[in-house]
């Protein structure tokens, strides 16, 4: 069963989009625990109940952008150009085979992006400016971010209007987080004070190993309700998808995967409920 209330159903998602989407970066400096799988697959779920999302593909690797099936051939105008100045978000909007999901692909050159932005001007609000000129029409905007701390992650964090961490349930989990936390602090600090941890998502969970359980509660113990309580399951179904360039709720909609998203979009959407109450 999906966690989404009627409330949430795509009968009662008709009103009009915002003027101003709300914009959730997904950020862990560690590779490895989820952070596109948990970007594709929160925004499919999101789209599912008529909400309209943006998905900003900021990683090199472009996982996302596979993930979504987005042909090399239509990265031409990607993250990159958008950043550098070269594209506007219209420009570089890729639709997706779901409805209501769109992509802004992620290309090559990007990895070029932090070398050539060094000496540019407001080099930390590049992808913040693109998004206030031309992002209308959004309820959300998802970017998934790079396995660094590097410029790419801090132009996603001063243009966010909150944190969602993926966090792999392994033994130096809050190690990881740590870091991250102190690094959104300095950042709320210095160029955006409305940034906040939107929550923090269990990942790979693998309920028989006793070593997932202990992190888990070790997690919830030290964030409290910051932490969903949906938990990603390590599941193979959901290993597959991108393969075939698809979200997991195309992939296999009945799979422990696909549900734990649905859930997650549900108690995401609940808590941007709350927020704007």
């Amino acid at each position: 069963m999906s966690a989404l209330s009627e409330s949430e159903t795509p009968q009662a998602q008709q009103s009009c989009a915002p003027a101003r989407p709300r914009t959730l970066a997904i950020s862990n400096q560690k590779g490895g625990v989820g952070k596109t799988t948990t970007a594709v697959n929160l925004a499919t779920a999101m789209a599912a109940v008529n909400k309209k999302v943006l998905v900003i593909d900021l990683d090199p690797q472009g996982n996302a952008s596979t993930s979504l099936g987005i042909d090399k051939k239509h990265r031409t105008t990607n993250t990159y150009h958008l950043l550098v100045g070269e594209a506007k978000v219209d420009a570089a909007v890729v639709k997706t085979s779901v409805p209501n999901l769109d992509v802004i692909p992620s290309g090559v050159d990007l990895a070029a992006a932090e070398l050539e932005l060094v000496d540019v001007d407001n080099r930390h609000a590049r992808l913040k400016m693109a998004l206030s000129e031309q992002a209308a029409g959004y309820d959300f905007i998802l970017i998934d971010c790079p396995p660094s701390l590097g410029l790419l992650t801090l132009n996603a964090l001063v243009a966010a209007d909150a944190v969602m961490v993926p966090l792999q349930a392994e033994f130096l989990a809050l190690e990881g987080i740590s870091h991250l936390v102190r690094t959104i602090d300095r950042i709320r600090k210095s160029f955006n004070p409305k940034l906040e941890i939107q929550g923090i998502v269990l990942t790979m969970v693998d309920k028989r190993n006793n070593l997932s359980e202990m992190v888990e509660s070790d997690v919830r113990n030290y964030f409290g309700d910051k932490v969903y309580a949906t938990v990603i399951p390590r599941n193979v179904r959901i290993s597959e998808a991108p393969s075939h360039g698809k979200p997991i709720l195309l992939y296999d909609f009945q799979s422990k995967g696909a549900q734990a998203y649905l859930n997650l979009a549900g108690e995401v959407l609940k808590r941007e409920q709350a927020a704007a109450a």
